[in-house]
């Protein structure tokens, strides 16, 4: 895409979306007051015209726009969230003839996406240079409206005007009109930054860093191909009529009870995740005479918000009449479900369409929520509930179970065997169970490792999102690798030791005799890596290299964390690195040369500089161990300060806990002490390579020889 003007880029708009069927009118054609956001004409056509057979009133149609028009104040963004609930979900209207029933009213005709009639009743259409009197005089470049409501606002700047860039558009949406023409973005669904040749779609509350291009037309295309034209694939695949339709009704998340100003507008790969997996439910449901339960296989790159897609999907499933209303059972291999995931479900009731949503304690209250209910409900558990055959949970075939992470528990359906001293032991992998639970479920699994095994239980991979890909889009950070393992173990058995593990676990358990051997081989493992003297030069690099990067600026704020192979190697380092720096172990409110607000008093708590992250051992530890690591809530506590950027806390040493699901964008450096396997390394590495307001990438110093393994690993 060549560089514009302005205007030349305006024009280039005008005409993508006449070619989309939208009408173009001239904003100083329009005959309005400048202090109207809507455009009265239009909306009132489309009421007329869609309730005509319900024979609605001129009365009732004032009070439509009045209802439209009524808030309860609170600011742009608690309007925001108002109005856009009644586009999504329509509100019920009292009839001026008390003997007709209320009449649910739609502002915006969904079912015509359904009924491949778009254009029938909803009225599309593109306004550039209208004018809009607040505060301020102001003129957006651009607005799409749909029968009449501004849905989207567009704002353009040249590609080549020096000292102007695509992020003064940004600030000229969410800082001046925001401010000075607020009654503009009451409706907004998501506003578009452009220059021609960077086009973004983002949430005016939304950080610049949380703008993204629409890279796909279609969910086969693929962005790695070579460059593309952004302008085209935007219009074309998000501002299709039935697109920027089905993305307003059911991919724009608002929470029940938001933290800040949340909003999340999909981004291209959880809208094509979405579609493509919900699709391929309806065409395997076990509510089909030929269907199998396996609902597919999404690969989607750790970090990318396979989160919100897993919501965007309890949407649509329970949206869903040829699915008869199912219920969701959402499954983790995380015994703690206090994470991201299920926050985001339990506050989105309102979003998903279901009052019962519930976290899971035990089988048997899963059982009980089972039994009392037909259809509906969703309900948070755990892979560990179906660590044996405890019977039949429901034989219902409109449940759905969604498995996060399915590659690292939910796999194994044959019969595993393992010798003991008590002799052979047969059982089987939590699939099995789990599916004789439920037996006529539809399964569906997310992972960012699609081994074979994972493929086997939920089927082909329906979508995928690579690193690569979510690199490129900045929907990640690069992860750059720095090997110091040869600077440290100058021992070469010890090297050999490694790469000996590596070599026996590269087929990830392909029998029961492999993984007996590598947990064998682990365990030698630990005892050269508890190596006093090494566990020594480990400390000191450390130390050395994370206080250069923080007098270089290399680090956003110094958030670190260490991977330990062991409890014992942790506790081991850990008195190394405060042997070191002492003053790492201080309790301190704020590192040095930051002050805390009042309010800021309140959030962030008193902590040391390190901190280990890991649960107690009541029969092993020792005394000072124990106390060390506290209990539950400190362990919460040292979550939650973790993520507070002013908090003094920013080295943890952690072994299995926060490596998997535990989000800190600020996060960018990790020290690796620990052979990973494929899959474990994949999801602990990526913890550094969430996105944060100046942070370039995510660093990954290794010192047990990462690399090593032969299995292939996309980290650019």
């Amino acid at each position: 895409m060549s560089s514009f003007h302005e205007s030349q880029l305006e024009q280039a708009f005008v005409e993508l979306f006449q070619k989309e069927g939208y009408d173009y009118v001239y904003g100083e054609c329009i005959l309005r007051d400048t202090r109207d956001v809507i455009l009265y004409d239009d909306l009132r056509f489309y009421l007329r015209k869609k309730y005509k057979t319900d024979h609605i009133t001129e009365d009732e149609i004032n009070r439509v726009i009045a209802r439209l028009e009524t808030s309860d104040g609170g600011g742009v963004y608690a309007e925001n969230v108002e109005a856009l609930r009644l586009l999504q979900e329509g509100f019920s209207l009292k009839r001026t003839n008390p003997k007709l029933p209320n009449l649910h009213i739609y502002p915006i005709d969904y079912t015509e996406v359904d009924n491949n009639e778009l254009g029938k009743n909803n009225i599309f259409k593109f306004v550039n240079q209208l004018v809009i009197d607040g505060e301020h005089h102001r003129i957006p470049d651009g607005i799409v409206f749909v029968n009449g409501l501004p849905l989207v606002v567009l704002e353009f700047k040249n590609a080549i005007k020096q000292n102007t860039t695509i992020e003064n558009a940004f600030k000229q949406l969410t800082v001046r009109y925001r401010r000075d023409i607020p009654k503009l973005f009451r409706y907004n669904a998501f506003v578009v930054i452009s220059d021609g040749v960077n086009n973004k779609v983002g949430s005016l509350f939304a950080p610049y860093e949380f703008f993204y291009g629409w890279h796909k037309v279609e969910a086969t295309d693929s962005i790695l191909d070579g460059a593309f034209d952004t302008m085209f694939t935007m219009m074309r695949g998000l501002f299709r009529k039935e697109r920027l339709l089905d993305v307003l009704h059911n991919f724009i998340y608002l929470p029940d009870t938001p933290k800040d100003e949340d909003k999340i507008v999909c981004r291209y790969p959880q809208y094509f995740a979405t579609t493509q997996l919900f699709n391929n439910i309806l065409k395997h449901s076990r509510l089909n005479p030929d269907g199998d339960g396996k609902g597919g296989t999404y690969f989607g790159a750790t970090g990318c918000g396979k989160s919100y897609t897993m919501l965007f999907l309890a949407r649509q499933l329970m949206r869903s009449k040829k699915l008869s209303s199912p219920t969701i059972v959402l499954i983790t291999d995380r015994t703690d479900l206090d994470d991201q995931l299920s926050k985001s479900f339990l506050n989105a009731t309102k979003f998903i369409g279901d009052k019962t949503i519930v976290q899971v304690e035990s089988r048997e209250k899963l059982k009980e929520h089972l039994e009392k209910r037909t259809a509906g409900g969703v309900y948070l558990t755990t892979i560990q509930k179906f660590e044996e055959s405890t019977g039949l949970l429901s034989n219902r075939a409109n449940i759905i179970c969604i498995s996060d992470e399915a590659h690292r528990s939910q796999a194994g359906l044959g019969q595993k065997t393992t010798i003991t001293e008590k002799g052979v032991k047969h059982h089987y992998g939590f699939a099995k169970y789990l599916r004789d639970s439920l037996p006529n479920a539809t399964y569906v699994g997310f992972t960012g490792t699609p081994l074979d095994n994972t493929l086997d239980v939920f089927g082909p991979i329906v979508d995928r999102y690579t690193m690569t890909e979510a690199v490129a889009d900045e929907i990640t950070r690069k992860i750059v690798y720095e090997g110091r393992a040869a600077k440290i173990m100058i021992d070469s058995v010890k090297v050999k030791e490694i790469e000996l593990f590596y070599d026996q676990c590269k087929q990830e358990g392909a029998s029961d005799y492999q993984i007996e051997e590598s947990k064998k081989m682990m365990t030698r493992i630990d005892v050269i890596l508890n190596d006093p003297d090494l566990l020594a030069k480990i400390a000191q690099d450390i130390v050395e290299h994370y206080e250069k990067r923080i007098e270089e600026g290399s680090t956003v704020l110094g958030k670190a964390m260490i991977v330990c192979s062991s409890r014992s190697i942790a506790w081991n380092l850990y008195q190394a690195i405060i042997h070191l720096r002492p003053e790492w172990a201080e309790i301190k409110e704020c590192i040095e040369g930051e002050t805390l607000s009042e309010k800021e008093r309140k959030e962030i708590k008193p902590m040391p500089r390190i901190a280990m992250v890991i649960t107690r051992d009541k029969d092993n530890d020792s005394d000072e161990l124990y106390n060390l690591l506290g209990n539950d809530e400190y362990r919460k506590t040292l979550d939650k300060q973790f993520k507070e950027e002013k908090s003094n806390f920013k080295i943890a040493i952690v072994v299995d806990m926060w490596i998997t699901g535990f989000d800190v964008p600020s996060l960018d450096t990790m020290y690796c002490f620990k052979p990973l396997q494929m899959h474990t390394l994949i999801q602990t590495i990526s913890r550094v390579n969430r996105v944060y307001p100046g942070k370039e990438k995510g660093l990954v110093v290794d010192y047990c020889l990462l690399y090593t393994s032969p299995s292939p690993r996309d980290t650019r």
